[in-house]
């Protein structure tokens, strides 16, 4: 019943943990019948007058060694519970992280970066329960009923046999339910994961939204897709709610009927006080394990639900060997290059573009034209494309991942930074960067000396450096960038969003970068690609004009269009400050 070997043999860890946890139960309920028959026992004698000072002492010592053995097996019990869904989280999140290693960059083209974190944190969450509580549970409600029937044959056959009898039904009722709710928990986590991927993708794209007022629309359909997902859930309670009573019902049932035949054996002399007690206590103990099994029963579905995600995220299809290494000459040449993301909309329409060593390029166009589909293909991150890419005459999709990277350094307007030490982050670029290293780029990037003022390289930064500014955040990704010391370097609007000055700064760096690397500059903003060797004008995807900053003027076409209207706009924002 819901024992998934796959998922079993990947923990093999837990398995020596979910044996001593069944073993501590074991102990615990050896404890409690000795309890039981030292009470049941000493108020037989008691009802019949034959206590004795000595009797006194001795069932007291013994009640008090049980109860002690039942608390120090339940602290150990709840011990290999923990240790176990532990395992469970460090083996299966090490998993999914190798796996989209092996993915690379363009992972989310396979699988949505939403339900990724939905199943490394919520999925591994409830399988943490499986394999905490659900596998310990299935196998001592196994091997508890069987202890008690042993036990209680000795005293009485027939009363025993009735409540071993009865206990079967609650995994009866169980499985009743099983495979409608096996249906329900796999659509229930469908919709989770449908509307983990409709929230992010909204969240991401909400300015956008605004801005062309599509944001009425989104909210309507995501409202609709709330509500889909809170009448599936109230579905999974009321068959959760449902199947609870009705093991309430057989489990209380079977511990009366147990009552009722232990009263029925003393009545016919079959059994004395003490045997009758001890039935009647002991009736609930061979139902209890197998109630709180199901009681677990619905967790337990819900991570198998979990494990199904799971291994499809870890059976994605992997490419194949990426031999090639980039040596030194990384120039890059892209021909015919045409993109959707859909397989319907074209997004790039036969690019031909040179980005030469030791080259200065832009790139430049509206909004929506391509040009970070264009940086994400020249990166590894977008695939599917027709036409060519080569790096040094090598074709893009034969070249390692671990070889791109090391070559090719990415810069984004919205760069990661960690949580952790300014000195983590930097590390990350370089990870033998000693603090002279460090403290030489913070000092190049013009943030040394605000961070002289906080703690250095050891001033703590939250997630995503949220106590920093833009500028600041800008500056501390373009150190990183340049600590990496690539001979590729990709700007992708990296100045937008941030203050004057500090655009000013990270631009003179990377006029900096251009004289000894390679460096490809996206830009929205025109003024910042003047000093280009070579720039490509993009107009929906298209290659328009290609040139220098004075020759596509002299032309009169969508470059200078845009150079007019920028020019235009920054001197009437600064005659409105003035």
């Amino acid at each position: 019943m819901m024992i998934n070997k796959r998922l079993i043999g990947t923990v093999r860890e837990s398995k020596t943990y979910i044996v001593w946890n069944v073993l501590f139960q074991w102990f615990s309920l050896l404890a409690n019948i000795v309890l039981m028959g030292t009470l049941t026992y000493f108020l037989a004698s008691l009802a019949a007058g034959h206590t004795t000072p000595k009797l006194w002492g001795t069932a007291l010592l013994i009640a008090v060694l049980a109860v002690v053995v039942r608390f120090l097996c339940t602290i150990a019990s709840s011990r290999m519970s923990y240790l176990s869904g532990k395992a469970v989280k460090i083996t299966l999140r090490q998993m999914i992280y190798e796996k989209l290693l092996r993915l690379g960059s363009s992972y989310n083209e396979k699988v949505q970066t939403s339900e990724v974190v939905q199943v490394a944190v919520e999925g591994v969450n409830q399988l943490e329960t499986y394999f905490g509580a659900y596998l310990p549970q299935f196998f001592y409600s196994m091997l508890a009923p069987l202890t008690l029937f042993v036990v209680l044959s000795f005293v009485n056959l027939p009363s025993a046999l009735v409540l071993l009898v009865c206990v079967p039904m609650i995994p009866i009722s169980i499985a009743a339910v099983q495979t409608w709710a096996k249906k329900l928990l796999s659509k229930y986590w469908d919709q989770y994961t449908g509307l983990g991927d409709t929230f992010l993708e909204n969240l991401q794209g909400l300015t956008t939204l605004k801005i062309y007022q599509a944001d009425e629309q989104k909210h309507q359909a995501m409202n609709e897709e709330a509500e889909r997902f809170r009448k599936i859930t109230m579905k999974v309670l009321t068959m959760q709610l449902n199947s609870i009573t009705i093991m309430d019902l057989v489990a209380y049932g079977g511990a009366a009927l147990g009552v009722i035949m232990a009263v029925t054996q003393l009545n016919k002399g079959r059994v004395d006080l003490a045997g009758c007690l001890l039935i009647i206590l002991l009736s609930a103990d061979f139902f209890i394990p197998m109630r709180m099994l199901g009681s677990f029963f619905h967790i337990a579905m819900n991570g198998m639900a979990a494990s199904d995600k799971i291994f499809n995220l870890l059976d994605l299809p992997e490419e194949g060997d990426r031999p090639l290494s980039l040596g030194q000459d990384c120039s890059v040449a892209v021909r015919d290059l045409r993109f959707s993301y859909d397989g319907q909309r074209e997004i790039l329409h036969g690019l031909d573009l040179d980005l030469p060593m030791g080259g200065f390029t832009a790139i430049v166009g509206e909004s929506g034209c391509g040009k970070s589909t264009l940086a994400g293909l020249l990166m590894g991150r977008n695939k599917g494309y027709t036409g060519s890419i080569t790096v040094g005459g090598l074709d893009l999709e034969k070249i390692s991942e671990q070889s791109l990277m090391e070559h090719f350094t990415y810069v984004s307007h919205q760069s990661y930074l960690f949580k952790g030490t300014v000195r983590d982050n930097l590390l990350m670029g370089n990870p033998s960067a000693d603090d002279a290293a460090m403290n030489a780029v913070l000092k190049q990037v013009k943030l040394f000396d605000f961070l002289a003022g906080e703690q250095g390289l050891d001033t703590q930064l939250s997630e995503k450096a949220s106590n920093l500014s833009g500028g600041q955040c800008q500056r501390l990704a373009l150190a990183r960038a340049i600590l990496h010391d690539s001979p590729v370097y990709l700007f992708d609007e990296a100045t937008s969003n941030i203050d004057v000055e500090s655009e000013n700064d990270i631009m003179d760096q990377i006029y900096d970068l251009a004289k000894t690397k390679t460096v490809l500059l996206i830009s929205h903003r025109l003024a910042n690609v003047v000093r280009a060797d070579h720039i490509y004008v993009l107009d929906q995807g298209a290659l328009a004009e290609q040139g220098t900053h004075s020759q596509l003027l002299e032309r009169g076409g969508v470059y200078s269009r845009l150079w007019n209207t920028q020019q235009e706009l920054e001197t009437y924002v600064k005659e409105d400050r003035t």
